[in-house]
């Protein structure tokens, strides 16, 4: 077993892989900036190292993490998710270092980190895919053919794309040859790679996604799957867990083919497939994340088994201990993205400092948090700060434990979507499960919410004037 492991990352992920290290009695370092100095993860590592310059680019030179591993004697490097842990070219340098990368192999990054190829591999190993062009789409013209061959809505992807960039659906040919060239720009601006295909555009579906862990041994399962369809502008906000429109026939299915891709691409670690599921409970590849998943607490949730541990037992060469037999889902699990942003001013992301926290418990609550009262949140980085995670014995008391959390969770000085969440676990819709990938969009009323003061703001009004009063 690994005696040190650098945690390439920052945030609410950091903490949870730290927290991984010091159950399983092993050392953990992290790299921080000077924006990051006074980060909570910083406070709970055994080693931190400054990287400068600063905030982005320290997070993302590979050579530099590579460097100070070797410096320090990790034996390991953990990257988390967003960042490098998609960078084939970071699990490659690892591998030539000689260090452990934790997650697949460079090739298996390579070629399912691009949409395009792992939608042209998928296709010629008979996964289902949805109808598309056959490779990436060079002109506004050659957009145009595919898109009468397809027929309309289609949606243009970036080939590298991800986290909701460099998509756009065209419900016509005048909107296709207006978002092509948004698409490609877009494709270059975030993923350097203008590279962009065409698929039909399936309304109203599931976003089902299925988690697996693979050692190198050879065996390999998969611990249930995630329903992520509430979603804002392509970017989940609320992720659950099992699905509810999945019976136990359409799960194994799912489930097994997400093993039978994982086969075909040599893939270990912990990685999650994609899937696309329309409204006739067909299913359609979309894409594999070859990393651990902002949402996996979900899925620790209803199966009780620890993913980061079992990603750096993999990572050290261990046997997979557990079997698919082994996996038993119990009850419902509901995962809330807490951003800092202004949900009725456009959702733009709001910084600064956080005046007053405090988070809920109880029972069936679980809280990967980032931040603490006095914390200045950053402007650079993703506006997470905190996930919440409720479980129930049934959806139902899934749904009442969120929506009880919510009202307890505390978080002044910035705008947050705490009321927003809110608003999403009263709707009767979302109560019903009655939801796809076009929910909040057809919800404008979740935004209604009352700005009215809590009442908890009153009392520590009233409590600053006493104390205030009593100092005169």
């Amino acid at each position: 077993m690994f005696t040190k492991i650098l945690i390439a990352n920052r945030g609410e992920i950091a903490t949870r892989i730290i927290r991984a290290c010091k159950e399983m009695n092993i050392r953990s370092a992290v790299i921080y900036t000077e924006e990051d100095s006074t980060a909570l993860y910083i406070k709970k590592a055994d080693e931190a190292y400054l990287v400068t310059p600063g905030p982005i680019e320290a997070y993302l030179n590979i050579h530099r993490i590579v460097d100070i591993a070797q410096k320090i004697r990790a034996d390991a490097i953990h990257p988390g998710y967003g960042f490098v842990s998609e960078n084939p070219k970071m699990a490659a340098l690892c591998e030539k270092k000689g260090i452990v990368f934790i997650g697949p192999s460079s090739d298996a990054i390579a070629l399912m980190g691009n949409k395009l190829k792992a939608r042209q591999f998928m296709k010629e190993h008979g996964i289902p895919v949805v109808a598309g062009s056959d490779g990436p789409i060079r002109s506004e013209d050659e957009a145009l053919m595919w898109g009468r061959k397809i027929g309309y809505p289609v949606i243009i992807k970036a080939s590298a794309g991800g986290g909701g960039r460099g998509l756009r659906i065209a419900m016509n040919e005048h909107e296709l040859r207006r978002y092509y060239y948004l698409a490609v720009s877009e494709a270059k601006k975030f993923f350097d790679n203008p590279e962009v295909f065409i698929e039909r555009y399936i309304a109203k579906p599931h976003h089902i996604e299925v988690q697996v862990l693979a050692d190198h041994q050879g065996n390999a399962v998969y611990l249930g799957e995630r329903d992520c369809s509430i979603q804002r502008r392509h970017q989940k906000i609320i992720e659950i867990a099992p699905s509810l429109i999945l019976g136990d026939k359409k799960r194994k299915e799912i489930g097994s083919l997400a093993l039978k891709i994982v086969r075909l691409v040599n893939y270990t670690n912990a990685g999650t497939v994609e899937f696309i599921v329309d409204s006739s409970m067909r299913h359609y590849f979309m894409e594999m994340n070859t990393r651990l998943q902002v949402e996996h607490p979900v899925t620790e949730a209803i199966t009780g088994i620890d993913i980061v541990k079992k990603q750096i037992e993999i990572a050290a060469g261990l046997q997979l201990s557990i079997r698919q037999r082994d996996v038993d889902i119990r009850g419902n699990a509901i995962e809330c993205r807490l951003i800092a942003e202004d949900p009725q001013n456009g959702f733009l992301p709001h910084g600064g400092r956080i005046t007053a926290y405090y988070s809920p418990g109880g029972i069936g609550i679980r809280i990967d948090g980032a931040v603490y009262k006095d914390y200045i949140v950053p402007d650079y980085y993703d506006p997470l700060l905190a996930k919440l995670t409720a479980t129930g014995s049934t959806w139902e008391e899934a749904v009442d434990r969120a929506r009880r959390a919510l009202d307890e969770f505390v978080i002044r000085g910035i705008k947050t979507n705490i009321p927003y969440l809110r608003a999403i676990m009263q709707n009767e819709d979302f109560r019903k499960g009655y939801f796809d990938t076009e929910f909040i969009d057809e919800h404008p009323d979740l935004l209604d919410y009352s700005n009215v003061a809590d009442p908890v703001d009153a009392v520590i009004a009233i409590a600053s004037a006493i104390s205030v009063y009593e100092g005169m």
